[in-house]
């Protein structure tokens, strides 16, 4: 992120919080006094996007990344019904018994 985007960018979260309208002047007037030089059309983009964009929502999703795969949800339990099965118990398998050295007729520390 370029310095003049988060110029811009800062400028638009203290307007918003302040509960002033974000108009490209308003951008322009606090970039100005914090005696930074930002190039003209930043204002206008981000005076675009405040307006277009709720900036509340757009501060509330700001961890959210992606999606995080949907949920699987068993019909009953969608339609209100009664609680959805228990999943079936998982089958354990025997893994077959790892000969020991011994057996081989040589060991490590021979």
């Amino acid at each position: 992120m370029s310095s003049s985007e988060l110029a811009c960018t800062y400028a638009c979260l203290i307007l918003h919080d302040d509960g002033i309208p974000v108009t490209a002047e308003k951008i322009a007037a606090l970039v100005k006094a914090a005696n930074l030089t930002v190039e003209s059309y930043w204002f206008s983009l981000f005076a675009k996007l405040a307006e277009k964009r709720n900036l509340e929502e757009l501060i509330m999703n700001v961890g959210s990344g992606g999606g995080g795969g949907a949920v699987a949800v068993s019909a009953p339990a969608a339609a209100g019904g009664a609680a959805a099965a228990a999943p079936p118990p998982e089958e354990k398998k025997e893994e077959p018994k790892e000969e020991s050295d011994d057996d081989m007729g040589f060991s490590l520390f021979d």
